[in-house]
């Protein structure tokens, strides 16, 4: 029955809003459903109607709101639209005795009109207004879910684009690292293995030979380099390498040792910049080293003749800060998200040529991100470039 305790706020009265939701009935059918109904009161969070549950109430909102929310993909909870005082829902219970289409959930302190199945049907055998108009409404939401629906599915076509050209660049970068790899490899081994002929028939003159065997061991490393590069990567992914304090400044000193010579062979310069006193970070000494590597050999490949490396070092905000910045060609905005993608990189820079495979960013960026670190990167065409990695600052004990 109609229960009459309702808050004391002036709401709606059902007998108003009844012909909302039924436009055209009479009097004498508005007052006996009325009678058939029940008004209650629900909290806020509270669920009145769940998706995929076979119920059988209509509801009209006499004060407060709801929200319309389904289950998309089986995970998602999107949320449809909101409902307020004067909104029903729930008649698709009345007439079908199938699961509830969505979820309606209080989302604010809501009082509500209840007509159960079984109450309405009784007036709908006597009344041929309340069918019609409840044919009508029906007609009206399915319309508008069959909107929902096509809406929803040209947003799920989208989706499957943008997942489908994503695939299609990962499919690209394969086949280029591939044939990146593939020519990286095969470049070295030809060459060291031609010189090797070579020695082997007996044709290089003695005071050549050693220079023969530096070019072959070149070679070798080169290669060396590119496969502990792919290794190195696999085993980031399977092995967490245990922490222990690390020194920035020994680790900047000892990688700008080992590229001094191929800098002076272009002209460039490195220079470390660094405060007497920094502080350790926590973290795997030979990944960092690498890291760091990997970003000092950034800079000296992108840089012009004559130019300088600066790797500086300072502390900020209980983080040890290293930028490694070059006077480089720098990086197009639009590339700079793609740059510590495995793979990518740079073949060509007006008539300059640059080796490489795309392996170098990509060991940084996941290093760091291995220690709870942040690499960032500013750079602008043709002026240059500076890699920022964040590591946080320890104290150390002794």
């Amino acid at each position: 029955m109609y229960n009459l305790n309702l808050p004391r706020k002036n709401l709606p009265s059902p007998k108003e809003l009844i012909p909302k939701a039924f436009p055209g009935i009479s009097q004498l059918e508005i007052d006996e459903l009325v009678s058939r109904s029940q008004v209650k009161n629900y909290p806020s969070g509270s669920i009145l109607c769940k998706e995929g549950s076979t119920e059988s109430k209509f509801y009209i909102i006499l004060d407060g709101q709801v929200s319309v929310s389904k289950t998309i993909n089986n995970v998602e909870q999107k949320k449809l639209k909101t409902l307020d005082s004067g909104d029903f829902f729930g008649e698709m219970a009345l007439i079908h005795n199938a699961p509830r289409a969505a979820s309606v959930t209080t989302s604010a302190p809501t009082t509500v009109m209840e007509i159960d199945k079984e109450n309405f049907d009784r007036v709908l055998q006597r009344s041929s207004s309340v069918s019609m108009a409840m044919v009508r409404e029906i007609s009206n939401r399915l319309r508008e879910n069959d909107e929902m629906a096509i809406e929803d599915l040209k947003i799920r076509a989208a989706e499957l684009a943008e997942a489908y050209q994503k695939l299609a660049e990962q499919e690209l970068a394969r086949r280029e690292f591939l044939t990146n790899i593939a020519h990286e490899l095969r470049t070295p081994l030809m060459a060291a293995g031609g010189f090797l002929q070579l020695v082997q028939k007996g044709i290089i003159p003695q005071e050549k030979l050693m220079m023969t065997v530096d070019t072959v061991s070149r070679n070798i490393q080169h290669i060396t380099t590119l496969v502990n590069d792919i290794l190195f990567l696999q085993e980031m992914d399977l092995i967490l390498p245990k922490f222990q304090p690390v020194n920035m400044c020994l680790l900047a000193e000892s990688v700008a040792e080992k590229y001094q010579d191929k800098a002076a062979g272009n002209l460039i310069t490195i220079h470390i910049e660094s405060p007497q006193v920094l502080a350790m970070v926590s973290g795997d000494p030979k990944s960092l080293e690498r890291a760091l590597t990997a970003l000092v050999d950034n800079a000296v490949k992108f840089s012009p003749h004559g130019g300088q490396v600066i790797i500086k070092l300072h502390e900020e905000d209980n983080y040890v800060v290293a930028d490694i910045s070059d006077q480089g060609i720098g990086i197009e905005t639009s590339q700079i998200p793609r740059i510590f993608d495995r793979f990518y990189h740079i073949e060509r820079s007006g008539e300059r040529l640059f080796s490489g495979i795309g392996l170098g960013l990509a060991i940084t960026n996941q290093v760091i991100k291995q220690h709870n670190g942040r690499l960032s990167v500013q750079s602008e065409p043709g002026t240059g470039s500076t890699f920022t990695v964040r590591l946080k600052a320890i104290k150390v004990m002794f």
